[in-house]
């Protein structure tokens, strides 16, 4: 299905759309082996450079009858950063960036979920980053739900956010010769996430 490919449907049209969700109710448990986390930033002005966490651990509430209802929490490991280079990974956990000593882990906590229709969704939390925590939205969209070989009840979302990193105090930079600055302030998150279903 495309990615959040339903922009010129009407509103009416995508609320009959939406499938029935109830059976999905239930609290899941992020498999982080089907998890993945991702990040694209702009670098010398001319090409994106493009990583992902190894580390992320987290749970969903979901609330079939009322989506809106649905709660998430995610905890990502600072440390486990990839960026395909090992001195960049570098420089990003030190004191220049991440500073993953003094702040190991990134959080996020849903405060709530909107229905935008059919299948998807935006989910609106605080993301903490350096000790500051703002707020953040995320654009969702259910990939749906099956029962894998081991009798496990998964479901999948993926989505997409942006945010300005100068606002979590990400403002180390250098001046290109040419203008501009080697890093952007614009970070684009992208994510593919399974959930396992707890046992009741």
């Amino acid at each position: 299905m495309a990615l959040f490919g339903r922009k010129n449907e009407s509103a009416a049209a995508l609320a009959t759309a939406a499938p029935d969700f109830t059976s999905l109710t239930g609290s899941y448990a992020l498999d982080p082996a089907h998890t993945a986390i991702g990040f694209v930033a702009r670098h010398a002005m001319v090409t994106n450079v493009k990583g992902a966490f190894d580390e992320v651990s987290g749970t969903l509430d979901l609330d079939g009858a009322d989506p809106t209802r649905s709660r998430a929490v995610l905890d990502i490991q600072m440390a486990s950063i990839n960026t395909g280079n090992a001195d960049r990974d570098g420089h990003l956990r030190s004191a220049d960036f991440f500073r993953i000593d003094e702040f190991p882990t990134m959080t996020f906590r849903s405060t709530r979920t909107e229905h935008v229709g059919g299948e998807e969704f935006q989910m609106i939390g605080d993301l903490s980053i350096l000790g500051t925590t703002r707020p953040i939205a995320l654009a969702l969209e259910f990939n749906g739900a099956a029962t894998d070989p081991f009798g496990n009840q998964r479901v999948g979302f993926e989505g997409k956010a942006e945010l300005l990193r100068s606002e979590w105090g990400l403002t180390w930079n250098a001046a290109l010769e040419t203008g501009g600055v080697l890093v952007s302030d614009k970070i684009k998150l992208n994510f593919d996430v399974s959930a396992i279903r707890s046992a009741d």
